[in-house]
């Protein structure tokens, strides 16, 4: 995928972050930008709660798409900070997005993110981040 591209769907993940959020117990936010194959973009944000079930940014934008019915996914861009500072930080996804993007994600799927501190952005595949995911079939 095209740098530029690639810049488009992280500066839309930081406007996520900042103006769309739920994060009153961590005060980190997090934006994240889906892309689906036909070229459909989808945005979550992070949703905290008092309890154990808050809900990271990334399945909030494929509980989006899936709920639509689209689950050919080209990428997704993610991007965090701290509510008290300024700027963006590189994240990766928890395990728990991990292994859910691994479920919906095929073998091309890249996960994007920023430094915004050094201007880089940074790539992972879904086997990077994840190598030795569950999967049924394969643990039959």
């Amino acid at each position: 995928m095209k740098e530029e591209m690639i810049r488009k769907l992280i500066e839309e993940a930081k406007k996520i972050a900042n103006e769309n959020f739920c994060c009153k117990d961590s005060h980190f936010s997090v934006g994240a930008v889906l892309l689906t194959k036909e070229g459909k973009v989808y945005n979550g944000f992070n949703i905290e709660n008092n309890g154990i079930q808050s809900i990271c940014a990334e399945r909030t934008a494929f509980v989006k798409a899936l709920s639509e019915g689209n689950k050919e996914f080209s990428c997704i861009a993610i991007i965090g900070k701290n509510m008290d500072k300024e700027e963006f930080t590189k994240i990766v996804p928890c395990g728990y997005c991990r292994q859910f993007m691994k479920q919906y994600g095929k073998e091309d799927f890249m996960v994007y993110t920023y430094d915004e501190k050094e201007d880089k952005i940074i790539t992972y595949t879904l086997e990077e981040l994840l190598p030795h995911s569950f999967d049924f079939e394969r643990n039959e």
